[in-house]
């Protein structure tokens, strides 16, 4: 344990902050432990865009942990309620109603909000966006069957939202620049794939921007890049990425580089105040790392904040994996694809499941696999060991991966 730390509040109930007090629990830590979160209680982001959103799954449903956990850790959760400000310098945290919450150390995991571009007409009230609860409770009174709805941008968000739209019975179109969106994730051909999976549920999929929208009497009229008239839709969605939460931060002088700045140990500018999860960026020597915006990536910041709370070893690391649902159909990624120089697809494109692995120089670097956890479990063993792999091998559907993993 770091001489001294007796008082830890944690600032955020997202993953990155749940994962914080339950590793320091874990490891021993003792002492007055808070986490400060603005919702009911905490509660997973990732399902907001499927199942909750589609109303198959309440809010209590969806908890991180159940509320009996915290009181079992002995974790006080302060809920319903923000951090206003940080007393660094007199070690605290100040609430929206003025209560001081003593502590050694800060940990802020505050996530994010979600973009909105400045388009003409985004702040009318049929414009809508999903990083919350609240913000899935609207959406979803607009969902109706019927609805004419129009999603801006195609990646992980969008696609989901735009896929639980169509099984609730909505017309849509999906809006995105990019003609084979999330490539970089996941190889040209597999995001290929992907995105032709929406026109097969009825989606229109347009390649272009949206240049304005206008309220009428009829809903909301949105201009497309290319298009002479008009559409006239009932609600629109915009997911078009997050923008990181660096408020609390920029106000107590913390280094902050379009995110919060940490050194591989998640510590900030102030020795004093750690940072996780979504608006972090680490520096590695003079080399600052784009923010990992994924839920596993949040996860490992927790456990490796509190390890460095604890005086403990950081936690093994290993290549980066998220999932995501469209269609029914459940895709995982891991490592970098688009650091490969080889595609190797194991079974059909489209047909099943299947997976393709990225390889440089014969190394696995990337997989991203569709309805087959275990070829993402495997390549991620694979990615973590640098393992050389025969691609021919890798492609037979015969070839056992427990066999390519021993060599």
């Amino acid at each position: 344990m770091a001489a001294g730390v007796d008082r830890i509040v944690v600032v955020g109930g997202g993953i990155a902050g749940v994962s914080t007090v339950g590793a320091l629990r874990a490891g021993g830590f003792t002492g007055d432990l808070t986490l400060v979160d603005a919702g009911e209680f905490p509660y997973d982001r990732p399902p907001l865009s499927k199942d909750y959103l589609a109303g198959a799954k309440d809010l209590k449903q969806i908890a991180l942990q159940p509320a009996e956990w915290y009181d079992d850790n002995t974790i006080r959760l302060r809920t319903l309620t923000r951090a206003a400000a940080l007393r660094a310098g007199e070690g605290g945290v100040e609430l929206a109603d003025g209560t001081v919450l003593p502590a050694d150390r800060v940990v802020l995991a505050t996530g994010g909000h979600a973009a909105r571009p400045p388009i003409p007409g985004a702040d009318s009230p049929r414009v809508h966006v999903l990083r919350s609860s609240v913000d899935a409770d609207r959406l979803r009174e607009a969902l109706v069957p019927g609805a004419r709805v129009l999603v801006v941008g195609a990646g992980l968000i969008g696609a989901e939202v735009a896929s639980t739209a169509v099984d609730l019975g909505c017309e849509v179109v999906l809006v995105d620049p990019v003609a084979v969106p999330i490539a970089a994730a996941v190889g040209h051909d597999v995001a290929a794939w992907l995105h032709g999976l929406h026109t097969g549920r009825g989606i229109t999929t347009i390649t272009a921007g949206v240049e304005s929208f206008t309220d009428t009497g009829a809903g909301i009229d949105a201009v497309i890049g290319g298009e002479a008239e008009p559409r006239t839709f009932d609600a629109v969605i915009l997911g078009v990425g997050m923008v990181p939460e660096t408020t609390l931060a920029e106000s107590a002088g913390l280094v902050v580089d379009r995110g919060i700045v940490v050194d591989p140990g998640q510590v900030t500018s102030n020795p004093a105040v750690l940072a996780v999860g979504d608006p972090t960026r680490i520096r590695v020597g003079d080399v600052l790392r784009p923010r990992a915006e994924h839920w596993d990536a949040a996860q490992y910041d927790g456990r490796r904040a509190a390890a460095t709370m604890l005086g403990a070893p950081a936690p093994e690391s290993s290549a980066p994996w998220f999932w995501t649902d469209r269609h029914h159909r459940h895709v995982e990624g891991v490592g970098r694809m688009a650091d490969a120089d080889t595609t190797v697809v194991r079974g059909e494109l489209g047909a099943g499941s299947f997976s393709a692995f990225g390889l440089r120089n014969g190394t696995v670097v990337g997989a991203v696999a569709v309805d087959d956890s275990n070829a993402v479990r495997a390549a991620r063993r694979m990615i973590d060991r640098s393992l050389v792999v025969d691609p021919q091998r890798l492609a037979d559907t015969a070839t056992d991966l427990r066999k390519l993993l021993r060599g």
